[in-house]
């Protein structure tokens, strides 16, 4: 169980399950529907982790395309950003940008998610303007960036308003984690397979409240992304 687990693996993992209840905190407050979280860790420090999310969506309009595109690059970006969240003893949980942004680009991992963003916002972006000329590119850099700040504002303001949460569920998944027996070798691998259902009855994902995506332009960004 946990309480054996060694203290630089146990930190490890506390902070890989905060990426993934990053994304599940997001997506459920954006109206995903969510399903079970796993998360492996060995004691050399390799990972494995996932959040299962739904992205079936009904899409009517090209107004609900937009904003289906947003919610899905936020719940992208919430695993990066919760995971550099200071530690449950710490006040005022407040996003490392700077850690968040190395993580997406793939200094920490988390490369995947950085692919997937990239390829949503310039789609997004030719939604938005569908008369761009290919060859203004100086246009379509700083249209990407104010975009990119955008979404990466409101990102940032779900996952600390959610800070508590979102560490209060890495914690239940930590502590959840136990040591997998190997035949006929010593095991030096823990890991942890919660279901949705599971999740679904704790009062913290109950709790979790619904916020909308907005697609227009006006918002007090972040200006962060580089």
């Amino acid at each position: 169980m946990t309480n054996k687990m060694p203290p630089a693996v146990r930190d490890h993992a506390w902070q890989i399950a905060h990426h993934e209840m990053g994304h599940y905190v997001v997506a459920r407050a954006l109206g995903f529907a969510t399903g079970g979280v796993t998360l492996t860790v060995t004691m050399d420090l390799r990972h494995q982790g996932g959040a299962s999310i739904n992205l079936a969506r009904s899409i009517s309009s090209m107004e609900t395309m937009k904003e289906y595109l947003e919610a899905r690059m936020m719940v992208l970006m919430a695993g990066a950003m919760a995971q550099t969240l200071p530690s449950k003893h710490s006040i005022g949980k407040r996003v490392d940008k700077p850690k968040a942004t190395r993580i997406l680009k793939g200094e920490l991992g988390a490369e995947q998610d950085y692919a997937k963003i990239r390829e949503l916002q310039h789609l997004l972006r030719n939604l938005a303007y569908p008369d761009t000329d290919p060859a203004s590119s100086e246009r379509i850099a700083a249209q990407l960036k104010a975009m990119i700040d955008r979404v990466w504002g409101r990102t940032q303001k779900i996952v600390e308003d959610q800070a508590e949460t979102i560490a209060e569920l890495a914690g239940v998944l930590v502590d959840n984690m136990v040591i997998v027996e190997q035949w006929g070798r010593p095991a030096d691998t823990y890991e942890v397979v919660m279901a949705g259902q599971v999740l679904e009855r704790l009062r913290a994902v109950q709790a979790i409240p619904s916020s909308r995506v907005w697609t227009d332009s006006s918002s007090d960004a972040v200006q962060h992304w580089k």
